[in-house]
């Protein structure tokens, strides 16, 4: 067939468009093709077009995205770049990588994307190597405050990376190991209670120091090594 005689309908182009998106490789759009049409002559285009349709069109376009979302990204840090979660909780389903977020908060209280990654694992060279090109990404300027999880790993590449960043244990991680650490206690239900009264309606680091020391006196938990131990908890104000 003659190249002046080839074309790719608008049919034909958005469904190898949907398909480049779910991961389709094009030998197998073009199959699907050929099934439907009834063989290779009844169609007015071959293989190749498809690919150079996808190289040529559908992934310049994907490209145009990506530097149009990291344009939004590197602004936003600018402005909301203070203090930064970076959460790695969910892994992707197919390739079992683990999914990181860079998120801040804008001035109307919502959260902003500022980055996201797919990893491997989380092992502390894989996590500077991460921590290293975001910077890279947004300018070299380093976030005052960076919340994580409790991983060693996370800990020891931000120490190597951003030295002058305080590094903060987030909340919510910690809240949610209170059943586990508390549920031997009597009475548990209430200092679960109690406990997040303190945490979430605490407002200054010496309300919350206060009202901490309250909280393991009433309850007979002063000698609780997981509370009264955790500065991580008492350090939440600060950021």
């Amino acid at each position: 067939m003659l190249k002046q005689h080839r074309e790719l309908s608008m049919s034909i182009r958005r469904t190898i468009e949907n398909n480049e998106e779910a991961g389709i490789r094009p030998s197998k759009t073009y199959q699907s093709f050929v099934a439907a049409a009834g063989g290779h002559r009844e169609l007015n285009f071959i293989e190749k077009d498809v690919k150079n349709y996808i190289t040529r069109e559908v992934r310049n376009v994907s490209e145009q995205e990506d530097a149009k979302e990291f344009g939004k990204s590197r602004a936003a840090f600018e402005y909301f770049g203070d203090v930064i979660s970076f959460d790695t909780t969910y892994n992707t389903n197919r390739y079992n990588l683990v999914c990181g977020s860079f998120v801040g908060v804008n001035h109307h209280g919502q959260s902003t994307l500022l980055g996201c990654s797919l990893m491997k694992n989380e092992e502390i060279e894989s996590f500077k190597w991460l921590f290293q090109c975001w910077l890279r990404c947004m300018g070299g300027n380093a976030p005052k405050g960076f919340l994580t999880d409790q991983c060693a790993s996370m800990k020891k590449a931000l120490e190597a990376c951003m030295p002058t960043t305080i590094h903060r244990w987030c909340i919510w991680h910690i809240m949610k190991k209170i059943p586990s650490k508390l549920n031997r206690y009597k009475g548990h239900a209430d200092i679960e209670q109690e406990m997040s009264q303190d945490v979430w309606n605490s407002h200054s680091k010496d309300s919350f120091d206060r009202n901490w020391n309250d909280f393991l006196l009433n309850f007979g938990l002063a000698d609780n090594k997981w509370l009264s131990g955790n500065v991580f908890l008492k350090s939440a104000a600060e950021v």
